[in-house]
């Protein structure tokens, strides 16, 4: 079960307080360079476990249960002390909601599915959209960095709203699936 792309799954889900802390000030812009080094780090670890694991023939059941789990702890907490220090307010606040109302419906979903004997397979836009909302919170976070850069903020807002937008797109298309199969 420890084999090197699991190691590196639960490394990502270990390293969520610490990227935490880092976040915690917001006037600590440090903080915000090291944290976006931290979030980096964290990405690729998500990336390099999962190509491990289908090269070395080590896919598991538990990385295969962790590694969205991982996935979705990093994004949910990011959100989250976004919110908290302001570096996502206002209106800006229901662009992170639908993305994690989202992330805990369509995990619901899966789960029931699953019972069900039925695979709900990652579509090409859904990974178009976790690509964006990575990369939204990542500017978010580099942005906390240079605060008097507010075009930095903005960028990182108009493609938080982007990837909220897709957020609804593929949850529809996995919510419609997920009728199928409910009596």
């Amino acid at each position: 079960m420890l084999t090197l792309p699991n190691i590196l799954t639960l490394s990502r889900i270990v390293t969520v307080p610490l990227l935490a802390a880092l976040l915690w000030w917001p006037e600590w812009a440090t903080g915000y360079l090291l944290g976006f080094v931290v979030y980096c780090l964290m990405g690729i670890t998500d990336y390099f476990d999962g190509y491990l694991a289908r090269a070395q023939g080590a896919v598991s059941k538990l990385g295969i249960f962790l590694d969205p789990i991982a996935d979705k702890i990093m994004v949910a907490a990011v959100i989250l002390i976004l919110c908290a220090n302001d570096n996502i307010d206002g209106l800006h606040v229901i662009a992170a909601l639908i993305i994690l109302l989202r992330e805990i419906t369509v995990s619901g979903l899966r789960e029931f599915l699953a019972g069900l004997q039925v695979s709900m397979p990652v579509s090409q836009l859904a990974k178009w959209k976790t690509t964006l909302q990575l990369l939204a919170l990542g500017t978010l976070i580099f942005a906390g960095g240079f605060p008097d850069q507010l075009w930095m903020q903005h960028l990182g807002i108009v493609a938080l709203w982007t990837a909220a937008i897709l957020t609804l797109l593929t949850g529809w298309d996995y919510l419609r699936v997920g009728l199928k199969h409910m009596d």
